[in-house]
Parts: C-alpha cells; sequence; structure tokens
C-alpha cells in the first residue's frame, strides 16, 4: 500500500488557524516527524502532503495547509494554495483550540459545503485546556462529528485512542466511491474472456516498467477475474489471429488508435487507456458532448490543454506538440493554445473556447470533477486527450463502442438533436 498512488487515495484536508497544531497533529497520527513544527505562528508555508496506510480505512493522504489566519507577508499565495485543497479533498478536518471559534472557522464551513465535502471537527491541545461541553457540542452541531485530542499524548496507549476516534469518524465520512470504486475496465470484460492491452514502447513508455493507466486497467481487469494479454501495436493483428476466441475487449494508448481501430474485427468492441479514465475519473459522457465544439473554434479562439501530472516534455509530446499540430491540422488554420500542468489550472475559464484535459491518471476524482464543474459554470466545454485525438482521426464513434450512454450523445450531436 505504500506504493499506491497519490490519485487513489484519500484525500484528507487539514484546516485550522496558525500555530493550531496542525503539523503536530500530522506527525502525532503518522508517528514520524513530517512536517516541520514551531510556536512560532506560520511555520507551514506550504501544503505538505503525508501519505499512509490507516487500516482499516486502507490508502490516505493528509494535506497540512498553512493557518487560515495568516497575517505574514506571503499570506495571500499561502492562502491561495490552502484555499485550493477544496478542489482535491474528500474530508476536511478543521482543527481548533479549546473555546477558540469565530469567522477563520466558519468560512472554511462555508467553503466545504459549496465544494459538498463533509467536515470534521477536531480540539486539539486538550492537554493544555479541556473545552466544555457547550463548546463540542456547537462544534459537533456545525459538522459531521467532534474529536477530542493531544498532538502530545503522554503515551502509546493515549495516542492510540487519538487515532482510532479519528479512524471511526473518517470511515463514517468516508465517500463511496472510495469505499466502493468505481470500475476502470473489469465491468466491461466478462469473467473468462480475454482482453487485448495494446501498449506502444516507444519514447514516451518510461524505460523497464508500464505507465500507471496500464498498470490499473491490468489490476482491474484481473481483479473481475478476466485475462489479460499485453502486446506492441505491430504485434496486435497477429495477437487476434491465434487466438481461437474473440477478445470481449481491445484497449490502446490514443496515439496508436488508428491502428488498432484498422485491426480490430468490426463485430469487437475497443476503446483507449485515456477515454477509460474519461469515465473512472471525470464525466465521459460530458467530455464527449465538449470534443465537438472543435468544429466550431474559429482563427483566434483560445484553447486550454490540461494535465494533471508535471513531467519534463519530450520532443513529441502528447499534450504539448501532437494534439496542437493534430488540432490545427484538422481545422485548417490557427489557434491560440494554453497549457497547464501538475496542481496549476486557471480559476477564470471564461476566455477559452475548449479545454482539452489529460486522462487525470495522476489526480483523484474529486479534483477531476472539480474541474468538469468549474467548466460548466463558465460555459466552457471540455473534453480529454483520448476522446479528442479519437475525434480528430475520425474514429471516434469506433472507441465508444463499450459505452452506450456516450455512443448515444455521439449519435445525437452528429444527427444534429443535440444532448437531452
Amino acid at each position: 500500500m505504500k506504493k499506491t498512488p497519490k490519485s487513489l487515495r484519500l484525500h484528507i484536508g487539514v484546516f485550522g488557524r496558525t500555530n493550531v497544531g496542525k503539523s503536530s497533529f500530522l506527525n502525532m497520527i503518522s508517528g514520524q516527524d513530517v512536517s516541520i513544527t514551531s510556536s512560532l505562528p506560520g511555520t507551514t508555508t506550504d501544503v505538505v502532503e503525508k501519505t499512509m496506510e490507516l487500516l482499516p480505512l486502507g490508502p490516505v493522504v493528509f494535506l497540512d495547509t498553512a493557518g487560515i489566519d495568516d497575517v505574514s507577508s506571503l499570506a495571500e499565495k499561502r492562502i491561495e494554495k490552502t484555499m485550493k485543497i477544496f478542489r482535491r479533498a474528500d474530508i476536511v478536518c478543521l482543527m481548533v483550540e479549546p473555546g477558540v471559534w469565530g469567522n477563520f472557522e466558519e468560512d472554511v464551513l462555508v467553503k466545504a459545503a459549496g465544494a459538498g465535502i463533509p467536515v470534521l471537527g477536531i480540539v486539539n491541545k486538550i492537554d493544555c485546556a479541556r473545552p466544555d461541553k457547550d463548546f463540542t457540542d456547537k462544534i459537533a452541531a456545525k459538522t459531521k462529528g467532534c474529536v477530542l485530542v493531544s498532538s502530545v499524548p503522554a503515551d502509546k496507549r493515549e495516542r492510540e485512542s487519538y487515532i482510532s476516534a479519528l479512524k471511526k469518524h473518517l470511515i463514517r465520512l468516508c465517500p463511496d466511491d472510495f469505499l466502493n470504486p468505481l470500475p476502470l475496465v473489469g465491468d466491461l470484460i466478462p469473467p473468462g474472456q480475454v482482453a487485448v492491452l495494446i501498449v506502444p514502447i516507444d519514447l514516451q513508455a518510461p524505460k523497464g516498467r508500464l505507465i500507471l493507466p496500464q498498470v490499473q486497467a491490468i489490476r482491474d481487469a484481473l481483479d473481475a477475474d478476466a485475462m489479460i494479454l499485453v502486446v506492441k501495436e505491430r504485434e496486435y493483428s497477429h495477437a487476434l489471429s491465434i487466438l481461437e476466441e474473440r477478445p470481449a475487449l481491445a484497449v490502446c494508448d490514443s496515439q496508436v488508435v488508428m491502428k488498432m481501430v484498422a485491426d480490430t474485427p468490426p463485430d469487437m468492441k475497443c476503446t483507449t487507456f485515456s477515454i477509460l479514465f474519461s469515465r473512472y475519473k471525470g464525466d465521459l459522457v460530458e467530455c464527449v458532448n465538449g470534443v465537438f465544439r472543435i468544429d466550431e473554434l474559429k482563427p483566434g479562439d483560445s484553447v486550454l490543454i490540461a494535465e494533471s501530472c508535471s513531467h519534463h516534455p519530450i520532443e513529441d509530446d502528447i499534450g504539448r506538440v501532437k494534439i496542437p499540430r493534430w488540432l490545427r491540422q484538422y481545422l485548417g488554420h490557427d489557434v491560440n493554445i494554453d497549457i497547464y500542468s501538475g496542481k496549476d489550472f486557471p480559476d477564470n475559464l471564461s476566455e477559452y473556447s475548449l479545454i482539452i484535459h489529460c486522462g487525470a491518471c495522476m489526480t483523484n476524482r474529486r479534483e477531476m470533477l472539480f474541474r468538469i464543474n468549474l467548466a460548466k459554470e463558465h460555459g466552457v466545454p471540455i473534453t480529454n486527450y483520448g476522446i479528442c485525438i479519437s475525434f480528430l482521426q475520425g474514429v471516434l464513434k469506433r472507441v465508444l463502442s463499450p459505452f452506450p450512454a456516450a455512443l448515444d450523445v455521439y449519435e445525437r450531436k452528429v444527427s444534429g438533436k443535440g444532448v437531452l
């Protein structure tokens, strides 16, 4: 579980005023000095992430934020980064000292409610002062529960009691899609049948390993009692010819989608890893609907290309080079393209005519849904890499064959009936 990617972990944001003991609390929970602590307010200048295994909940990542009442010279930047955690957090832990509650805490409640995130109240420093019942009752009424802790427990038994109480509430507040995650590919392959995964080994393939979407697809299929055959694009046609039974599904990297479609029998379902992730991490139907904005792009329109990971771009990078090139070739004219990567994502999207997002394998579902909803609020269509590439290369209908709802949207858009 220590190797579980952050994108698959429960994200727990820890909020509170400066010097309330957030970092000390995180150190106490983890049993490690993962955050710098000091009696000086504002020691935490950026979001500190700590991944751990919190049984029986499973893999989690705690997000230790800067103080919500920071008044230092760097306060604006610190608070800005802290507020962005509402895009990622599945649960908010709001930490207070005994008897201290005011506008700062109320503001966190308002923002969490607006994002649909449950809030757990944590009263820290009970070794210094015990909160009265009226105070804890007030917190319990305003939040989804109240936990009393000391970040400097007297002994191991006391520490375990705090962790046990915390876990009980976290399990209760945990989103259903974490406890019962959506399938990536397993529901598309009947038990005992075969899926072929087409994995190019090119400049973008990491040396000695597969990329995360490929590994996750293999694991999800195995969990569904399906069988997996992994091939390169050159061996795909030969692999089909030597199998006695036709595979239930083929999945390829978007960059070889045209070859896969050409080599796949018409009655066999096929798709791409990126399209699988559009369903798994976001909203496949919304992204299929959004891709048709491409046909309406005019010279000088602005397109946002967003990817959730921060990697060193290579010579023929998919997001920075290939998609812009294919888009301009398809349109026959130029458009302005902005590229954002990692956690960077503009708050104001109104200047864009279209957003093309990566598969989001490196971020969690909550953040991807936040970005989709933000695009909706600004009236900007959003699609994803795999859907965009398949559309530009004229094979989108074919690779939507495993997804009836998305295929229906495609048919309606093509026929001019729109989307219900």
